[in-house]
């Protein structure tokens, strides 16, 4: 069980990295004027997105996932879990919405300003914080 979770720490970690990253990427992006500048950020974004960001999260949910079936009944009686796993939902969601973002800097559909990837990139802050609180504490 300790393997699995010092797994599942470590994917969180790389998963975050990215998720921290991505958005950044997308402020510069945003504020990119030249073209080889706006390509070169649609090459780091979709590596990054595709090539650790993505793999990650899904190490994240199964180490996750094979954690709570080692006692699924005492994991599901406790309430923070509850709020831990309604948290790393809406962080998939962030993620997939990152997906997307990737594809409309790379189609060249972007509307946004950089000030708007700024707030953007500090929903997962936010959450983190959440979820290392909800895990390390365990409130309710």
């Amino acid at each position: 069980m300790l393997w699995v979770k010092a797994l599942h720490i470590v994917s969180m970690v790389c998963w975050f990295a990215g998720l921290f990253y991505l958005p950044r990427l997308f402020v510069y992006h945003a504020a990119c004027e030249d073209e080889p500048g706006r390509q070169r950020f649609k090459i780091m974004e979709r590596k990054l997105y595709r090539g650790i960001t993505t793999p990650s999260m899904a190490a994240t949910v199964v180490f996750g996932l094979w954690l709570i079936g080692y006692n699924v009944e005492g994991y599901m009686s406790q309430g923070w879990i509850h709020a831990k796993l309604l948290l790393v939902v809406l962080l998939i969601g962030y993620h997939f919405y990152c997906g997307h973002l990737v594809k409309v800097f790379r189609d060249d559909q972007n509307t946004r300003s950089h000030v708007f990837y700024r707030w953007f990139n500090e929903i997962p802050v936010l959450a983190l914080v959440a979820v290392v609180i909800l895990a390390v504490v365990k409130p309710f």
